[in-house]
């Protein structure tokens, strides 16, 4: 597989109070396309900065992020704009929508700002309506955001993130904020979309969800102290899974 994201000696400081506090330091790893990779690490450790740093939602300090092939620290702010809506996609714990648009709007909203695609409004509602069937939440597109539980939100979400077809999908804490059942379904669909392609990178603090990636990195204090693969062993149980991933994670602190 050949690799989408290469991100080498990359460094994340912060002046505060005059005082420097770094962040992340000298973090090198890579993601290949079709991977589905977890970060974890303890509170204040630079999960989420990291995931801003390499998804060009904030400026590295130092180092190089190569995204599909090209370094984004060197591209001005309107290119690394027209690079997440085009190439990325991202799913955070809050739920942001737009209060005035209905979900399948919110979904399709993100189409109708791109600029790589001559579709017409309504092929893009098709598409956005195809992807609300694959994630059962079609029954709700022409409900406000307002009208709908947090599950199908945070599903609503996922499809407003896959519309442009991206080639790699950022989520922080995609579960966070919502309870065990729903947190496992959104889950199994973001193992769905992996399946069929979708390369992901997110921030969990949730073994259970990691236990479903591919790979963990375990971040402490802005460096990554170990890399776990999770085993393609068919005969294991998702507990399993989880118990080794536990085990671990025990081994490093955690």
């Amino acid at each position: 597989m050949a690799k989408i994201l290469d991100v080498k000696d990359l460094c994340k400081t912060y002046i505060i109070d005059k005082r420097q506090n770094n962040v992340l330091k000298n973090v090198n790893f890579s993601v290949e396309e079709g991977d589905m990779v977890a970060i974890m690490g303890p509170s204040g450790s630079g999960k989420s900065t990291l995931l801003y740093a390499v998804s060009g939602m904030d400026v590295p300090t130092s180092g190089t992020v190569e995204f599909d092939g090209k370094d984004i620290t060197k591209l001005t702010a309107n290119e690394l704009a027209e690079v997440r809506l085009d190439k990325m996609g991202f799913i955070f714990q809050q739920m942001y929508m737009m209060k005035n648009l209905t979900i399948l709007d919110n979904i399709v909203l993100p189409a109708t700002e791109s600029k790589k695609s001559n579709e017409s409004r309504k092929e893009k509602e098709k598409r956005a309506e195809e992807l609300m069937r694959k994630l059962s939440i079609i029954d709700v597109a022409d409900n406000d955001i307002n009208e709908v539980s947090g599950g199908q939100l945070q599903r609503a979400c996922i499809c407003r993130s896959m519309i442009n077809n991206p080639k790699l999908l950022f989520a922080d804490e995609p579960t966070g904020a919502l309870n065990r059942t729903s947190s496992m379904e959104v889950m199994e669909e973001l193992v769905k979309l992996n399946g069929e392609g979708t390369t992901i990178m997110m921030v969990t603090h949730d073994a259970k969800i990691a236990a479903r990636c591919k790979r963990v990195l375990y971040i402490v204090d802005g460096n990554i102290k170990g890399e776990y693969v999770t085993p393609e062993d068919e005969n294991l149980s998702t507990s399993d899974k989880e118990r080794r991933l536990n085990n671990w994670l025990m081994d490093l602190g955690w």
